[in-house]
Formats: C-alpha cells, structure tokens, sequence
C-alpha cells in the first residue's frame, strides 16, 4: 500500500506513484547511479548575470541535473533562511525575452529531509507543464514542513525569480499537491497577487480567503471524493467560503466561475483507470488531465 504523502504522516518513505504505475523516469543520458547528471556549470552563467539581477542574491547553484532540472540550489534569504530549491530554465532562455514562471509543490514525499531531488522523481507536474507553455521556468522547491514557515520561503523564492529573470508577470502560475497544497493555500492566503492562478490537488486549506478574493486570484481544486487523507469535505468548505465571499462583493455566479472551480472527481474516475488508492495516485491523474491543466496555463492576469 502507498504512504500517504501529506504533512503530517510518519508511515515509511512513500513509494513512488510514477515507478508503481509503470512512467518511464528515465533520462537521456547520464553516469550516475541515481540518474542525475553533472551539469558542467552553474545554473545563472556569467553570461545570464550581465542580463538579469540573480548575481543581487546570495544564491548557492546546484550542480546536478535530474531530467533537465538542475538540482539543490539554495536561495540564501536574510530574512527566510535557506530555500532548497530544483529549477527548470529553457536552454534558449537569455533573458531578452520575458518567460512565464511556474510553482510545483510537492507533497509530503517530496521534502527535502526525504533527499535531494525526490519531488521531482515522484511528481510529475514540473515535467508536463513543458508541454503547455514551453517558454517557461518551473521551479519545484523543496521545504522543510507545510505550515507558514514554508509558505513564507516560497513567496521569496518567487519574488527572487521574478526579481532576478525576464519573468512575464501576467503567468505566474502555482501548484501544490497533497501536503504542498496545504502550503500553497498559506501563500494564497498571503501574497495571492503574486500568481496568475493556482491549482490545488488532493490537499485542504489553511490559508485565509479575504486576500484571494480580493486579488481575483482564479483557484481550482480537484480531489477524489473519497480520498483517503483529506476527505472532499475541505475542499468543498472552502470553495464554498470562497464563493460566499465573491457574492458578498457583487459578483454574479457566472463571474466567480471563471475565478473559481470545484472539481470533486467520482470514484469511477479512478477506478476506470485501475487506481483504487484516490490519494496517493490522484496526483499522477490530475497531471495527465488535459481539462486540468489547460485551465491553469491558459489563464492570463
């Protein structure tokens, strides 16, 4: 039986939804035992530094790389500590032109204590949002826990990127899975206006509402309806709260639509494709939901 991978559970390291299900992780090339790869070079090249701003932060480049994500770059924050993060940037990325930014956050799998690189090798979605927006840096941190500690690291490691890189802020899009939503949801409740819109699978909120409606910010959540960890029950009480609050400001119901969907997906969902476990595997279905993901990455603020 899978772990669950939410904040919070101490069940052995959870098996890897992606090896279990038969997804190829395999990468082109590679001499190390874990397929990582020597990348040869910094993530931010001299070249970069004389066109952006990264060469401002204290950062700490990785210098492995796992299916194009150069792996455990530290973002070294005065006020946050140190970022783990992996990143993805376009090999024709120089800067002259402005790229969208994406925000991938793992489960509970995929923190750092569980080993470098481990939400990438377990997750998929910093892989299939090339496929829908290829001018497009991803970066899938890896943090310690999902209260606001986290949370609070994450809105600075995208203010470095969007800070540091030629970022299109009208497609800052974010993403958490599982105990990452329950991040997600705290930076939401925060600094929503940071992002275009954010999709939160299998997973609850803990953030606040009032600045998420107040930024406009468009919210997705999709979760089995019996999903073993959460229940669908959380999800449905805070869209609920979150449409209660558009109608409170005046819009209509088609409006708040377009800002805001509940998709509680039915167990034949799952089982029609040979899943049973609704949690640990309903990440590696959303991913591969054209409706899902389309209505991420088409949004533009």
């Amino acid at each position: 039986m899978i772990s669950l991978s939410a904040c919070g559970s101490v069940n052995n390291k959870p098996v890897s939804v992606w090896q279990t299900t038969g997804i190829n992780n395999s990468v082109n090339s590679g001499t190390n035992e874990d397929n990582t790869t020597n990348t040869g070079s910094d993530v931010i090249s001299d070249e970069d530094n004389s066109i952006n701003k990264a060469d401002n932060y204290n950062v700490e480049n990785g210098t492995k790389e796992y299916r194009g994500f150069v792996l455990d770059n530290v973002l070294h924050s005065a006020t946050e500590g140190d970022i783990h993060y992996n990143v993805y940037i376009p090999d024709d990325y120089d800067g002259s032109e402005s790229y969208a930014l994406f925000m991938t956050l793992p489960g509970y799998q995929g923190l750092y204590f569980q080993g470098v690189g481990e939400n990438v090798r377990t997750e998929e979605f910093g892989f299939a949002a090339r496929d829908y927006i290829p001018k497009m840096i991803i970066v899938a941190p890896q943090l310690n826990d999902c209260g606001d500690t986290s949370a609070r690291q994450t809105i600075a490691l995208t203010e470095y990127f969007l800070d540091a890189y030629n970022i299109d802020k009208s497609r800052v899009y974010a993403e958490g899975y599982s105990g990452g939503g329950e991040t997600m949801s705290r930076v939401m409740g925060m600094q929503p206006e940071l992002y275009t819109a954010y999709l939160q699978c299998s997973s609850q909120w803990d953030g606040a509402y009032d600045k998420v409606v107040n930024s406009r910010t468009p919210v997705y959540f999709v979760i089995g309806e019996k999903d073993e960890y959460y229940g669908s029950e959380p999800s449905r009480k805070a869209y609920n709260e979150l449409h209660s609050l558009y109608r409170q400001q005046g819009l209509s119901d088609s409006d708040i639509d377009k800002l805001l969907v509940l998709d509680i997906k039915p167990t034949s969902y799952f089982t029609s494709k040979g899943i049973t476990n609704q949690h640990g595997y309903g990440g590696s279905l959303f991913v591969r939901d054209e409706s899902i993901m389309n209505w991420l990455f088409a949004k533009v603020r």
